[in-house]
């Protein structure tokens, strides 16, 4: 009986930690899906407050900052036009980092040409006062059957 009530008081004491994970992990699913709809927008203001100064993008073609990034997009050298996201999982570390993961197929505008990629996005987030930001966007291109382990 002992070991029982301290089992539950165990749990108890975690409840908050719990619950505080679930609702940053919902924040960051929304904050993510929000930066695609951004992206396929060509939004720079918007994207531009969400972008870490010291982020980084890695893509197929090469890595860039923040400023790099941007500008691709507002020129539309690289035009996001459609990520369809089927899988996210979400960790939380603390309660001022996040790491996402998205399954999508990005249907996308490059060097002239529409394209269509499977891609494991990675996305890291810093919370810095009351915003998170994004310190890191990473695209790894995947099979359409490639699944993320949740």
């Amino acid at each position: 009986m002992r070991i029982l009530l301290i089992g539950i008081f165990l749990v108890a004491l975690n409840a908050p930690s719990f619950a505080q994970d679930a609702a940053i992990e919902q924040e960051i699913k929304e904050l993510s899906q929000a930066k695609w709809e951004w992206m396929a927008d060509k939004d720079v203001d918007k994207l531009a407050d969400l972008f870490h100064d010291k982020a980084k993008f890695v893509h197929m073609s090469g890595s860039w900052k923040k400023d790099r990034e941007l500008e691709i997009i507002e020129t539309g050298s690289i035009w996001y036009k459609q990520a369809d996201v089927h899988d996210v999982a979400v960790e939380v570390f603390g309660d001022d980092t996040a790491v996402l993961w998205n399954r999508i197929t990005l249907m996308a505008h490059v060097r002239g040409n529409d394209v269509s990629n499977e891609f494991t996005v990675t996305e890291f987030y810093k919370k810095e006062g009351d915003d998170w930001k994004l310190l890191d966007l990473t695209f790894s291109s995947v099979r359409d059957t490639h699944e993320i382990e949740h």
